[in-house]
């Protein structure tokens, strides 16, 4: 049995689970909400006792990585009893560099550095917790593993925008995706229940949250993907436009006489759901759909209509589809959304039972009818067992690669 430690650094949060493999038992495990804010708490589970939430001081991730070490170290988890192999790191923007995981090491940490650019939220949280991990426990293995690799090898004519190839090549621009990790964890989970090979399937997986994406897999490997350049393209979101004609920054920005960086804020962190409508919480959005608000529905439509047109779309690119996916805070929790998106594909052999997709809980669930064409599969997603899965793998195997794309 092998111990792992998964550090997953969000842009105001750190998610951590303490894992033993293979067997995947949780020994602990726990979230560090609203970092840098004023109400941070630590949620933190040891085994099965949850303790209530706790309020720290957490007024950035190096203080928050420094409060659940603490708090892991308190409960004995780190001594050596516990036999910790590895400590693996979710890195959300891998560029042209990564294409697989990889032991961390200074060089590693300075390729990390050049492309903070690329996902400047996220990447440079991540290096912090990598860096903050590192000086904790200086004799324990650590491993990066990125959320663009599952994404990597697109076909080419998946992976290219219709610019100028030298622009493209010399900006190193391309379509990377994202929510690689839980594409490729509910695939495979997917596979397993419904005991076929993944390297036989065509699955499309939903990875709908206040980041939403799709993603078209085909033998077990990422054919395309909403999520293109940034996490901004693609399916509507929380706070994100998703996919825009071209021209609207530059228009908004001349006619308004916003800067730039004014509307790069405006189309991530003022429009989707929240643009529409105020809110971007799907569950206040559907609370308020049934008060009559036209706002929240309109919100809620588009962003239903939206996942429908790509579904269309993947099932155009697989040529047919085994099974469609629902994963993340939305898809695995909004009955409504799943009934919507899902509404009238019958032509594709899509649809879903009423009162099995109202059942769908913590399990695997199949949501539509015993006799349709393509099964519809809620499956909760877990990027934490995925991370530490190929940080064990990438140890025992030496699967690091730095791909020379």
């Amino acid at each position: 049995m092998h111990t792992v430690l998964v550090i997953n650094t969000g842009s105001s949060s750190i998610k951590y689970q303490l894992l033993t493999l293979p067997a995947g038992e949780r020994l602990a495990h726990g979230l560090l909400e609203d970092i840098g804010g004023s109400e941070a708490r630590l949620h933190h589970t040891h085994g099965t006792r949850t303790e209530p939430p706790l309020g720290v001081t957490a007024p950035d991730h190096a203080a928050g990585m420094g409060v659940v070490f603490d708090r892991l170290q308190a409960d004995g988890l780190l001594d050596a009893a516990h036999g910790l192999m590895a400590v693996g790191h979710r890195v959300v923007h891998g560029g042209e560099h990564f294409s697989a995981p990889v032991p961390i090491d200074d060089a590693v940490i300075e390729k990390l550095q050049a492309i903070r650019h690329l996902a400047p939220l996220h990447n440079a949280a991540n290096l912090t917790g990598i860096r903050v991990a590192r000086q904790r426990l200086p004799g324990v293995p650590q491993v990066a593993v990125f959320d663009t690799a599952f994404h990597h090898a697109m076909p080419a004519h998946a992976r290219h925008y219709a610019l100028p190839l030298a622009l493209q090549r010399d900006l190193g621009i391309r379509r990377f995706g994202f929510h690689g990790l839980s594409h490729q964890y509910v695939a495979e989970a997917a596979a397993d229940f419904l005991g076929r090979p993944l390297a036989t399937l065509k699955l499309i997986t939903l990875h709908l949250g206040n980041g939403a994406s799709a993603c078209a897999i085909k033998d077990g490997r990422s054919i395309d993907t909403s999520m293109g350049f940034t996490p901004l393209e693609g399916l509507v979101m929380g706070s994100r436009c998703g996919d825009i004609d071209p021209n609207l920054p530059g228009y908004i920005a001349t006619t308004t006489g916003r800067s730039g960086a004014e509307v790069e804020r405006l189309l991530n962190t003022e429009s989707g759901l929240r643009g529409l409508c105020g809110d971007s919480d799907m569950r206040r959005i559907e609370q308020r759909m049934a008060a009559g608000d036209i706002d929240a529905q309109l919100a809620f439509d588009l962003f239903c209509y939206r996942i429908r047109k790509i579904i269309g779309a993947y099932f155009a690119a697989l040529n047919g589809i085994d099974a469609l996916i629902f994963t993340a805070g939305i898809g695995e929790h909004s009955a409504a959304v799943r009934a919507a998106v899902c509404k009238d594909l019958d032509a594709l052999g899509i649809s879903v039972d009423a009162t099995r997709n109202a059942g769908a809980g913590q399990d695997i669930t199949r949501i539509s009818p015993p006799d349709a064409r393509v099964p519809v599969l809620v499956v909760p997603t877990d990027e934490e067992r995925q991370i530490a899965a190929a940080t064990l793998d990438c140890l025992t195997t030496g699967s690091d690669v730095l791909s020379s794309a």
